[in-house]
């Protein structure tokens, strides 16, 4: 029976061991952020360097990942989302530049 528990913590300690080397490829993928806010959507450079911030927003947050392949359905998948979040930016500032136009 001692055997068994001696297993048991032994496998547990390892796996405490793990936690932080976990949490610090998961803290990295929480701070991957692209700012719009400074370039112009509405022109060709804009959406030019919206793409180049998406693809390395994509890159820097799959980098976790072991396989090309699995490495790049994580980029794409990153910018299938970016493209929806990026999609409700502009339908809120369409609806907040009417209202502002309404209103005056």
């Amino acid at each position: 029976m001692t055997n068994f528990a001696t297993k048991i913590s032994g496998i547990a300690s390892l796996v405490l061991a793990a936690l932080p080397i976990v949490a610090l490829s998961t803290a990295a993928q929480a701070q991957t952020v692209v700012k719009v806010s400074d370039i112009n959507l509405a022109s060709p450079q804009g959406v030019s360097e919206y793409s180049q911030r998406a693809d390395a927003a994509g890159r820097k947050f799959c980098l976790p990942e072991r396989t090309l392949a699995g490495r790049a359905a994580c980029v794409a998948g990153v910018k299938v989302e970016l493209n929806e979040k990026l999609a409700s930016i502009r339908t809120a500032r369409q609806e907040h530049a009417s209202q502002d136009f309404a209103a005056r």
